[in-house]
């Protein structure tokens, strides 16, 4: 039987249960969700989900990431609500690759965890599965494990297994449409021109469940738990000197009151310069450098090369004594005595983010 996996947090007690039913058949897992965006976010779910498979002892493939051609099928759904025609588009596709895979593979059965997803149309499932089954005389299973206590057991499971929890359906669509709704920031979109790794971004969640699968293979105690915490995300920040656009990096946390200000130096020690209005510090590349341990031979370098995020929030310590302090600290090749213009635009929001001790 091929089984098509839409997520780990889904298919870990889905796939339990297909193997206490059908003890003897030969179970493979398909990983086919070009839906999934960004990139990042797909390749988590797929670490995730092939950490499960490895659990349970179950082969485990990989569909093709064909997003294009997934962006072509439900183009003019956009706005559809999940569980809409969207969502059937999406079912239809997943499944129909699921049985011609299954075919392929020899296999007379196939089935999909969508079937105990709660944001998932159980009736559309075993309608569409019906219909393959008629067209490519191959057995769609239908079954409904989410009803009675399903859904609390699976929950259990994950917290059991410890494994990702992902906090939307996965397309952009659904993201867009429901960090609307939530009046949140869809921070899983940004992706800094630096590639620096940003508090509970998809990169930062990837690295913590490679951690966790590290930890695993060397059988160390471990636990995830949530923290809550101050999230920022620089938008945009522009510096100019005598109204000439200079290369500026701004650190982490940085702020304005009014997104924008303009000053002079007032005071200036250790290559750190003091503006006059908004907090404002300006630091020369060689003071960074040297606060920072680092050799940046320009500012640009730095914008493109830059430290960790934790890196930058020890500087800031260094500059102010304060890690989480809003003033705004920026770097530039170096310090030069005239009017300064800044503009920034920050968000500095409520968030929760998962650590392991």
């Amino acid at each position: 039987m091929l089984v098509h996996i839409c997520c780990a947090v889904d298919s870990h007690y889905f796939l339990e249960k297909i193997q206490e039913e059908f003890p003897n058949e030969e179970i493979i897992g398909f990983f086919y969700d070009p839906n999934i965006h960004p990139y990042n976010e797909y390749r988590l779910r797929y670490l995730d989900v092939d950490y499960s498979c490895k659990k349970l002892g179950i082969r485990l493939i990989e569909g093709p990431y064909n997003l294009e051609e997934w962006l072509k099928k439900v183009k003019g759904l956009e706005n559809e609500p999940e569980k809409g025609d969207r969502c059937t588009v999406c079912f239809d596709d997943r499944l129909e690759t699921t049985v011609k895979k299954a075919i392929e593979l020899g296999h007379d059965k196939f089935t999909s965890t969508l079937l105990i997803s709660p944001k998932k149309s159980q009736d559309k499932l075993e309608k569409i599965g019906a219909e393959l089954t008629s067209k490519y005389d191959c057995e769609f299973i239908f079954r409904d494990y989410r009803s009675g206590k399903g859904s609390q057991e699976q929950g259990l499971v994950v917290k059991e297994n410890s494994l990702y929890r992902q906090n939307y359906c996965g397309c952009l669509f659904g993201l867009s449409a429901q960090r609307e709704h939530q009046d949140k920031v869809m921070d899983e979109m940004f992706n800094p021109i630096s590639n620096q790794i940003l508090p509970e971004s998809i990169e930062s969640r990837l690295e913590l469940y490679k951690k966790r699968d590290d930890l695993e293979e060397k059988n160390i105690p471990y636990k995830i738990i949530k923290q809550r915490f101050l999230n920022y995300r620089l938008m945009s920040g522009i510096t100019k000197i005598d109204k000439k656009i200079i290369p500026s990096y701004f650190l982490c946390y940085s702020t304005l009151n009014r997104n924008s200000m303009n000053g002079r130096i007032e005071y200036e020690k250790d290559e750190i310069a003091y503006l006059n209005r908004d907090e404002v510090k300006v630091l020369s590349l060689k003071s960074f450098n040297e606060i920072g341990n680092s050799t940046y031979q320009t500012v640009k370098d730095l914008m493109f090369n830059p430290p960790t995020f934790e890196s930058e929030l020890n500087i800031r310590n260094k500059v102010t004594n304060n890690p989480y302090g809003l003033s705004t600290i920026l770097v530039v090749d170096e310090l030069i005595d005239g009017k300064y213009e800044i503009e920034l635009n920050a968000l500095i929001y409520e968030d929760v983010k998962e650590v392991i001790i």
